[in-house]
């Protein structure tokens, strides 16, 4: 049984992609044009969204930037003059990612991960869900990983803001979907992207954005809420969820070598 409304018919449907520039959200924004919706793509490289919109003629470009909240309030109004209203999907895929381990601990950088991966998500809600609960439709979804599991090494920063996603995803789904809202949550595995791109390790079952892009086209459309993949990889980190803290944590060390 779907838990949310499936997502199968885009045509002349309002989209608004944050975290567009690139990987995911570029890809997925890409299929959206190829279904037929009106994307909205917003990021913080302005021209990189242009670049977007000459390749996909119809979608419309807004600059912003996820950590300034007049910005996102500014972009939210666009969207909802050229959607006339509530968009039908909101999805927020903006992130930042720098590896990082408690010996080197960076204050910084964790609040920059902070500030892009999660509160750049409170500043979209503010604005975004009173004009959906008007409209009593939309869906919402965010871009989490499996990196929000568990620990892993070198996931200091990134990990626990990938993890307190998957928490407000769930709530916001309980307390949005009887309210005729749909709300979902992206947690790839290892997609070929400019963040993945700093690894300097072995990525087992590296996929395109593309790839991806299409596995979260057919999550809306079975009306899933959490979308995992590829499953060959992801299957075995939600396995590791179950396991005890000590097996869990020598399992870890045993396939990392840390």
């Amino acid at each position: 049984m779907p838990l949310n409304p499936p997502l199968r018919d885009w045509q002349g449907r309002w989209v608004w992609v944050i975290g567009a520039s690139s990987g995911i959200g570029r890809a997925t924004a890409a299929a959206l044009c190829q279904q037929g919706a009106h994307v909205v793509v917003s990021a913080r490289q302005a021209e990189a969204l242009d670049a977007f919109v000459l390749e996909h003629p119809g979608s419309v470009a807004l600059p912003l930037d996820v950590t300034r909240p007049d910005d996102m309030a500014a972009a939210a109004q666009s969207v909802q003059r050229y959607a006339q209203g509530a968009p039908a999907l909101v999805m927020y895929c903006a992130g930042h990612y720098r590896a990082q381990q408690a010996t080197a601990f960076d204050r910084a950088e964790m609040e920059k991960h902070l500030a892009v991966n999660y509160t750049g998500v409170l500043h979209l809600l503010e604005v975004v869900l009173p004009v959906l609960m008007a409209a009593g439709q939309g869906h919402l979804c965010l871009v989490g990983s499996v990196a929000g599991y568990r620990g892993l090494p070198m996931s200091l920063a990134y990990g626990p803001t990938k993890a307190a996603l998957n928490n407000l995803a769930e709530n916001l789904y309980l307390d949005l979907r009887p309210l005729g809202l749909g709300v979902s949550i992206v947690n790839p595995g290892f997609v070929e992207t400019p963040l993945t791109a700093q690894n300097r390790f072995h990525m087992p079952a590296l996929i395109s954005p593309e790839e991806a892009a299409q596995q979260i086209l057919k999550g809306w459309a079975s009306g899933h809420f959490e979308m995992n993949f590829p499953r060959r990889f992801t299957a075995w980190m939600r396995l590791l969820r179950c396991l005890p803290d000590a097996w869990y944590f020598a399992a870890v060390r045993r396939a990392t070598g840390t």
